[in-house]
């Protein structure tokens, strides 16, 4: 947690095999604050429905606790998908940062 935002870091695949796992990773929530999540997706290499689906019903769930969820640093094929979907215009996309590498 940081700033009492649960960031979830996701890396590798989203499909139907780690659905469960992201959306129980995602739902923790202590019960004192408000849930904000931010679902940092800039290790993400692949993602089909069952990930929209997971970020779907995170966002109903947070924002009916008076919560939020936002999706950060998500790479070119995913934002397409997002895109595509209409994801984007429920939920706070925020593109990958810019900053230059330490090379």
């Amino acid at each position: 947690m940081v700033d009492r935002v649960l960031v979830v870091a996701v890396h590798g695949e989203i499909d139907h095999d780690v659905q469960d796992v992201l959306s129980q990773a995602m739902l923790t929530d202590d019960g004192r604050t408000q849930p904000r999540i931010v679902a940092d997706l800039s290790g993400v290499t692949f993602m089909d429905s069952s990930g929209i689906n997971v970020l779907v019903t995170v966002h109903r769930r947070v924002n009916a606790a008076q919560g939020w969820l936002r999706i950060a640093g998500a790479q070119e094929a995913v934002v397409r998908l997002l895109n595509m979907v209409g994801i984007d215009e429920i939920i706070d996309c925020h593109p990958p940062s810019n900053r230059p590498s330490n090379t």
